[in-house]
């Protein structure tokens, strides 16, 4: 499966174009800061192998899973499926980079 992955001030996009399916057909899962895409692409009709001149479709179960950044915020994470493309929108939380530490006397 084919991915864009790219991020704005605001949020993380993922955009999948997946032909072949239906919304039905997809999951989207987040554990942790691991983001999964899982689904099934069915064949209309099954061909026997010898029939075929060429074979370049995949048909069956796939899968994805992609590490988000620790910006992440996967509480509040979006998805559309729109003329064959998976929408996902993580929105970003300001992540403090630097703690000063008090030394105590």
């Amino acid at each position: 499966m084919s991915l864009d992955i790219y991020h704005t001030d605001k949020e993380i996009v993922i955009l999948a174009p997946i032909a072949g399916i239906t919304q039905d057909d997809i999951k989207v899962s987040v554990t942790d800061d691991v983001l999964i895409i899982r689904g099934e692409r069915k064949a209309a009709e099954e061909i026997a192998e010898e029939n075929y001149y060429t074979k370049e479709c995949f048909w069956g179960g796939f899968s994805r899973s992609i590490v988000l950044p620790v910006e992440a915020d996967t509480k509040n994470i979006s998805a559309t499926f729109e003329n064959n493309v998976l929408d996902i929108r993580i929105p970003k939380v300001e992540i403090e980079h630097t703690k000063i530490i008090k030394i105590k006397a």
